[in-house]
Order: C-alpha cells, then structure tokens, then sequence
C-alpha cells in the first residue's frame, strides 16, 4: 500500500493565512482500479488563487493546487507509467487519478517535451500561469504596438509574463509592484519600461509622470484602491483584463473607490476570466510561450521552496511579498 502526505484543514483561512490553519496527515491509498494511474508529486504549485477559494472547503479537507508528479503505476492507456502529468490533485504527495475533467475545467495531461528545460516550468510559464498570461492578455486586451500596458502584481508569475508579452508585440510597459528590487529586476532583466513600488509612491503622480499619453491596456491581478486609480488615468476605449483581486483576499474590509465614473466617461471595456475558457486552445498556449524561450524573448524565474512540509510557508509568502516570479515547492 502507498501512503500519500496530505494537507488538510484544521482551520479555515481568516485573514492571512496561519501556519495552524493546516496539518499534515497519512493517508493510505487502496490499489489502482481500471482507468486509473497512481501519481507521486515532484513539484507542487502555490497560487494567490487558492485563497480566494477557502469558501469552497471544509474542515478536514485538502487544500486545491496543481502538481507535476511521476506515474508510478497505471491502468490507464492514456498515462503511461514512467510519464510526468500535470494536475489538479491538491497539497498531497501521492494522488490516484481517474483522469476526468475536474471542478476548474482541467483534465490531467502529459508533459510535454520541454527539452532540457526544469519539470516545474509545466506549473510556471508552461502551464497554467503562462496560459493566464498569453489568453487573458491578448485576448482580452488585444494590445497594439505603440500602446501603453499597465501590469500589477507585475514581479509575480503572471504579472512578469504579461510584461514580457507586451514588449514582444512592441508596447511601453509600466509594472507595478512592491519593493525596488522586484522592479529593477522587472526593467533590467525583463525589459519593462518603468516601475512603480505602490508602497513609497505616489501612484497617481507617477502614472502623470511615466503615462502622460494615458494607459491604453490594464492587465489587473491585485484589484483595490490601486486598480481604481489606474482606471482614472486610462485612454479612452481603453481595455481592463481582470485576473485577480490578491489586495483582497485576505481583508474582507477593503474598499476602492467606485469605477463607475471612469468607465462610462471613457468609455472603457473590463472583462474578467478564468483561464479555463481557452482549454480547447491550452496547447497553443504552451507551444508559443516555448517558442519565445527558445528565441530568449521571454524570461522566468521560480522562487523555489525545499520540502513538501513547507507548503504552507511558500503559500503565506505569496501575500507578505517573499516570491519573485513563480512559486514552487519541490518535495
């Protein structure tokens, strides 16, 4: 018998995340039955996502997550042993799957030949977080060279990817993040154009200073006060790619100013999405950010957590600004 690791919930989140809100249990896994395959996790995925979902658990169950793992054993033609896959099988170190279509949308899928390129990357840029950026971005901002692009949670894994997807098809790009060091990483190593730290700035005077020509793209991952001033200095016709709210999802008092006034007055288009509507497109996603890797016009970095009981510890980061890029737990 295989005994899986498991993260369960002692607590809901309240709040920030706490290092007692999770405990770590055995679970004993019966013998694979047909269709199935038996998976052991090499890399497992933290999101800011996964905080907004804590309304959907309970007590006693695991956290959701997506993982890179091994197949061990398999009675399932479609998942070789010996095969790496990527999937939604929560902070657990060993998983059977029945490869069915999960509640996000996603059905289990191989990893495809990344060469010499690091197994995690199917969690980063070659995954999930990638495809948030190639859909959410160009399909719903449809950028043009020559325009302005505005990028929050610009050092995280998605936000950094936008950025460079914005310069790729010829933008001025501003990211907006939470430290001087992420964003000189995010101007001299990614090539955005300029950075503004929203914790020592003025935003409104920045955005003056660096948009004087005003913000034809927002790709919005933090929501807030911050994204209702952003709103304030957009172009007319101006698109708003909405990704996430990470400001708060841990603060249930906060408040923005409402955004009503600037979207009828400049006649602006918002549009929200989960990244699971392109899943009839996923590969094309994947191939194309592999492609820019290989011609060295796309960049990532991973902020690598050791040991599958650091889980939580990587997960809490996310929100106190310890990630650069994607993060990823190595078990």
């Amino acid at each position: 018998m295989v005994k899986a690791k498991v993260f369960v919930f002692e607590k809901l989140f309240d709040g920030l995340p706490k290092e007692d809100d999770l405990k770590i249990v055995e679970e004993e896994l019966p013998p694979i039955k047909n269709g199935e395959f038996l998976v052991e996790a090499i890399y497992l995925s933290v999101d800011p996502y996964m905080r907004a979902y804590t309304a959907c658990h309970k007590i006693g169950e695991t956290n959701v997550g997506s993982q890179v793992g091994k197949i061990l054993e398999s009675k399932n033609p479609g998942y070789p042993a010996g095969q790496y896959v990527v999937g939604n099988f929560g902070w657990r170190t060993h998983s059977i799957s029945k490869a069915t279509v999960d509640a996000f949308g996603y059905k289990p899928t191989l990893v495809p030949n990344i060469g010499n390129l690091p197994l995690s990357l199917a969690l980063g840029v070659l995954g999930m977080p990638g495809n948030t950026a190639y859909f959410g971005f160009l399909e719903i901002c449809t950028p043009q060279a020559g325009e302005t692009v505005v990028v929050t949670g610009a050092a995280g894994a998605v936000g950094s990817h936008v950025g460079q997807i914005a310069k790729i098809k010829g933008c001025k790009v501003i990211g907006v993040t939470g430290s001087d060091e992420k964003g000189k990483w995010l101007v001299e190593e990614l090539g955005f154009d300029h950075f503004i730290n929203y914790k020592t700035a003025d935003l409104d005077k920045a955005l003056d200073e660096l948009a004087p020509e005003k913000i034809d793209c927002y790709f919005d991952n933090v929501g807030g006060e911050i994204s209702s001033i952003i709103l304030r200095h957009m172009n007319n016709f101006g698109r708003i790619s909405v990704c996430g709210s990470i400001s708060g999802y841990n603060n249930k008092s906060e408040k923005a100013t409402t955004i009503q006034r600037p979207m009828i007055s400049l006649n602006l288009t918002m549009e929200g999405f989960i990244v699971s509507r392109w899943a009839n497109r996923w590969n094309e996603g994947i191939q194309q950010n592999l492609k820019w890797i290989k011609e060295g016009k796309l960049k990532y970095h991973e902020t690598v957590t050791e040991g599958f009981e650091n889980m939580l510890k990587a997960f809490i980061e996310l929100f106190t600004g310890g990630n650069v890029g994607k993060a990823i737990v190595k078990v």
